[in-house]
């Protein structure tokens, strides 16, 4: 029978990679063509490369790859792969999984997922992966050391604040935890200066990332983890593909008559969101542009002060990405122009119905 679709599923681990060449037949059947592990080495890809060439069918235009994303480990084979020529699709583990419990499959190796992913890519039409370059993959490996390094500060001090408050003083265990703050702090000064280095030795980034920075409130951290997340906005196509990427897209449960909680998704970059909360608190500090009124609109309709913010964090996402891709530096009057533009137009739209009722 012949191949509508020939798909390769990839299981990637530290060491190995299990693979799985599958077909969808023109009875709309999943049958497996040939599977076989691979070392995840650059030997490894040579020889998987080789195998392909062999036990692909030969009716087959091209050829699709599904991996899922591991981390690190299933960038060596993704990038030699597409290098090849070959459409690749990197999945996310949670996706995968609901895709396989959706199929029955109750246990679970690496055979068994290689298997699944293939068949995945064989019935679904997959988005095609694009990696990040290297500049913003830099970038981001230094936001993310700056976050970690953070998140450790913070769980030590609130460990130190303990210890200077408990009934039994323990002063050798305070010293140790007082070191390691100074050392983080130093760490985070330094991560802080390669941040700004190579954002710095890019002139058409740190001239966009000055103008961003013209909003109040709003640091060079904070724009550096929102471009470096989202590659620059290089796939970003429109407003509610960043929304739905950083996981700010509403989502309904209402079924019938039962109306359940809207809430947002948060299926999408974690990074994102954690790096505009300050921010966002920041936008109501300053009073910056619309913002505050953004603020009391919502939380006049929900009395949930939080979730105010979290719109604040929305609509930030939106004016970064917005002034980044038009390269404008942030106006703090444009909401009031526009809404004098607004109010001018009504006003002689009024006054032109008037004129045409007298001429009648």
């Amino acid at each position: 029978m012949n191949a509508l679709k020939v798909n390769l599923g990839i299981d990637a681990a530290k060491d190995n990679c299990e693979c799985n060449l599958s077909k969808l037949t023109s009875q709309l059947d999943v049958k497996v063509i040939a599977s076989k592990i691979f070392l995840n080495t650059d030997h490894g890809l040579k020889e998987l490369l080789k195998w392909l060439i062999k036990n692909a069918p030969a009716e087959c235009s091209q050829l699709h790859v599904v991996i899922e994303a591991s981390g690190v480990y299933h960038e060596r084979f993704a990038l030699g792969l597409q290098d090849a020529g070959y459409c690749i699709s990197v999945v996310l583990p949670n996706k995968a999984k609901k895709y396989m419990e959706a199929l029955g499959l109750k246990s679970k190796n690496d055979r068994i997922d290689a298997k699944g992913l293939a068949r995945m890519g064989c019935e679904q039409k997959l988005e095609e992966w694009s990696p990040l370059s290297p500049f913003y993959q830099k970038l981001r490996t230094y936001t993310r050391l700056h976050e970690d390094i953070q998140q450790k500060k913070t769980e030590t001090t609130n460990q130190l604040h303990a210890l200077k408050h408990s009934a039994v003083q323990m002063k050798d265990a305070i010293k140790v935890l007082e070191r390691l703050v100074k050392v983080f702090d130093e760490e985070l000064f330094k991560t802080k200066k390669l941040i700004e280095d190579q954002i710095a030795g890019n002139a058409e980034v740190k001239e966009r990332m000055d103008k961003v920075c013209d909003i109040k409130g709003v640091g060079t951290l904070t724009v550096a983890t929102v471009v470096a997340e989202a590659n620059g906005f290089n796939l970003i196509k429109n407003i509610p593909q960043l929304v739905s990427y950083a996981g700010y897209d509403v989502v309904e449960d209402q079924s019938g008559k039962r109306t359940g909680k809207t809430k947002i998704s948060k299926k999408g970059n974690a990074h994102i969101r954690r790096i505009l909360h300050m921010p966002a608190l920041n936008m109501m500090t300053y009073k910056v542009g619309a913002m505050p009124a953004l603020f009391e609109r919502t939380l006049d309709k929900h009395g949930i002060k939080m979730k105010s913010y979290v719109a604040l964090q929305r609509k930030l996402l939106v004016l970064i990405y917005t002034l980044w891709k038009n390269n404008k530096a942030f106006d703090e009057n444009y909401h009031k122009d526009t809404s004098a533009r607004v109010q001018e137009a009504e006003a002689s739209s009024r006054l032109s119905l008037e004129e045409a009722g007298k001429a009648a």
